[in-house]
């Protein structure tokens, strides 16, 4: 999955006419961890019955068309590669700002888990 498919996706949307913005987020693997680690990889594990509650929960809002979300999993991401694809479409700023941010953090939090692989320094 790329995201100009997933965009092409929302296009499509029968409610597609009410839409004001599509706000994309595009999750990469870093270079270096929260802590400052040099980082080699990272593999993600997804609750896939989590996440379509909160895409269902998210869609409920007020002005919101279509979110999309594709995630990487079953297999070690490269630094530099995508982790995750978030698209929301919806009628104004306020309304598609507040899903994504809400749906990201979410996601995050409640959905998907990230082991890192770290490159090895010589005292490890």
């Amino acid at each position: 999955m790329n995201m100009m498919t997933m965009l092409d996706k929302i296009k499509q949307h029968p409610d597609y006419h009410k839409a004001g913005m599509i706000l994309c987020h595009n999750g990469v693997v870093r270079a270096t961890s929260r802590e400052g680690r040099e980082v080699t990889g990272l593999e993600i594990v997804v609750d896939h019955e989590r996440l379509e509650k909160i895409i269902t929960e998210q869609k409920k809002r007020p002005g919101i068309i279509e979110i999309l979300i594709h995630i990487n999993e079953g297999r070690k991401l490269s630094v530099g590669d995508d982790v995750m694809f978030l698209l929301v479409a919806g009628n104004i700023r306020e309304n598609v700002i507040g899903s994504l941010t809400d749906t990201l953090n979410q996601v995050k939090t409640q959905v998907t888990s990230k082991t890192q692989f770290f490159k090895k320094v010589e005292n490890d």
